[in-house]
């Protein structure tokens, strides 16, 4: 890791907003999102490098313009007084910093979001400046190469969906269920019935199920195969709820999405529930706590896996992120249509054979937001460092 002898000071932060109109809507098991947001986060330091990041702003609907008044609001101020010394820094002192406003406004989730963002970019500044790819710059013996699956299928559209997929050389599908459950039960049975041998299949119940519920949809795959079951019951469910479901469970148990912090995630390693992690880089931790989070997952015998469900940016950092870490982790790539993820040639050119290939470009690859992406632009705000700070 790369660490200065003289403090850099944040001089500019930029955010935009994003909304792309969808045809077909990605339906969940708690709520439909009928359009596809994105929140992009420029930072620029007082030498003129630059480094980009996103901020989760899937959910709520709302989410997209709030995350960006609320950098630019609520955050920026702190930003602009830190002296930072390694790509780091935002993180660990952001997420001191802002504790007590975030729970003063009981905004935890969107406070964390904005400095996973802030410090994916912070990180893309700092290999800029050392002429090195993101993932080099946190593992210089990183892969060139990390496997991908498809997701965002919803369980009532699969075979267009999942035949889209094969098209671009993937065998591994992730479908959504959590609604009816004997309709989810019946649907992924015959999915499995279709598969190829060489193909695989996991599902996402978002949190859908109780235990009773889950241990019912498992009994009845047993013996499918299933690649796992990701976030079978609310993340905050009992720990003896878990406990009970892991020593049931024929399929590994998946989830981290929806987990933040690293003492919660220490919990649930010791848990022992779950043998898939899926922590967000856009949701929480960016590089510097998903990458010892990853680590921590894989030392404990288990799987990392990013989750990511957005922009180019975050989907370009998600790849970076599973190629520093290396194991036998599987990247998402979300199979619907999404421009403001596939209009970045840095997304467009890399699936090939069902394998994300990484080139050598600085950074994260990105230079600046495609020109045909403006026309979804729904807010904009930049800020700049007083001269007196």
């Amino acid at each position: 890791m790369k660490i200065n002898n003289e403090p850099l000071h944040i001089s500019r932060i930029q955010a935009w907003a994003f909304r792309q109109p969808v045809d077909l809507p990605v339906v969940t098991s708690f709520g439909t999102m009928t359009d596809r947001p994105a929140v992009f986060v420029r930072i620029e330091d007082q030498q003129g490098c630059f480094g980009w990041g996103e901020i989760f702003a899937n959910w709520p609907a709302a989410g997209a313009e709030h995350r960006v008044n609320l950098l630019i609001q609520d955050i920026a101020d702190l930003v602009f007084n830190i002296p930072i010394f390694s790509p780091s820094d935002l993180f660990n002192v952001l997420s001191q910093k802002t504790h007590i406003r975030a729970m003063q406004c009981g905004e935890m989730g969107p406070f964390r979001q904005v400095i996973a963002g802030l410090d994916t970019a912070l990180w893309d500044l700092y290999a800029r400046q050392s002429n090195l790819p993101v993932r080099r710059l946190l593992n210089p013996d990183s892969q060139n190469q990390v496997p991908c699956y498809s997701s965002g299928i919803n369980i009532r559209d699969t075979r267009q969906m999942i035949n889209q997929a094969r098209q671009q050389g993937l065998d591994a599908f992730k479908v959504k269920v959590g609604f009816d459950l004997g309709d989810d039960i019946r649907a992924v049975k015959a999915l499995c019935a279709e598969l190829s041998p060489n193909e695989q299949l996991f599902v996402d119940a978002n949190q859908a199920w109780d235990l009773p519920k889950a241990t019912k949809f498992i009994e009845q795959l047993d013996g499918a195969h299933l690649g796992w079951l990701e976030e079978a019951m609310p993340v905050d469910a009992a720990d003896h709820d878990w406990s009970i479901l892991a020593s049931q469970s024929t399929m590994p148990l998946a989830g981290g999405e929806n987990i933040a912090g690293k003492t919660s995630f220490s919990a649930a390693l010791e848990l022992n529930a779950l043998s898939v992690y899926q922590p967000d880089i856009a949701k929480w931790g960016g590089f510097t706590g998903c990458f010892e989070v990853a680590q921590k997952v894989q030392a404990a015998g288990c799987r990392y896996c990013p989750h990511f469900l957005g922009g180019g940016i975050g989907l370009v950092a998600s790849a970076n992120l599973l190629a520093a870490v290396g194991g036998d982790g599987l990247l998402e790539v979300d199979i619907n249509n999404n421009e403001l993820r596939d209009g970045f040639e840095a997304t467009t050119r890399q699936v090939n054979d069902g394998l994300w290939r990484l080139d050598e470009s600085v950074g994260l690859g990105i230079e600046h937001i495609p020109d045909s992406l403006m026309r979804y632009k729904t807010h904009y705000r930049v800020i700049k460092r007083s001269r007196g700070i």
